[in-house]
């Protein structure tokens, strides 16, 4: 399922969306509150930094048993310097510079796609054994 991130109201909608795909996958409480604050995370940076974009939600299935996909896809500016932005601390703004690295630590597979004036694709799954 596809979701809209364009607006603040966009952000809650992504949230209660993924939490329920949480539950779906048969997340525990721990790993729903890490795939929601991961997709979160990927969800704002798409809305603030890349004018807003989309969130997938995919169950998966494969090796390591049942799981979840995020695909955050923005058309935005692109980040011109990945490894920078992957390093706690970095911000561009007022945060804590946690939101990029923080939610690759909160899924178990993270892949990022981008490039100055491509905009940005991250793809992050996290799972639980069934």
């Amino acid at each position: 399922m596809t979701h809209q991130v364009r607006t603040e109201e966009d952000l809650l909608t992504v949230r209660h969306a993924v939490r329920a795909a949480t539950v779906d996958a048969g997340f525990g409480i721990v790993d729903q509150t890490r795939v929601v604050t991961a997709a979160s995370e990927l969800a704002r940076n798409a809305y603030v930094h890349g004018g807003g974009g989309t969130l997938t939600i995919e169950q998966v299935r494969g090796p390591a048993g049942r799981g979840l996909r995020l695909t955050v896809k923005d058309d935005g500016p692109g980040i011109a310097d990945l490894d920078t932005a992957l390093t706690d601390g970095f911000t561009t703004g007022a945060g804590l510079g946690h939101g990029l690295g923080g939610a690759r630590r909160l899924m178990d597979e993270f892949t990022v796609h981008t490039g100055a004036g491509q905009g940005t694709v991250v793809v992050a799954s996290r799972w639980t054994v069934r």
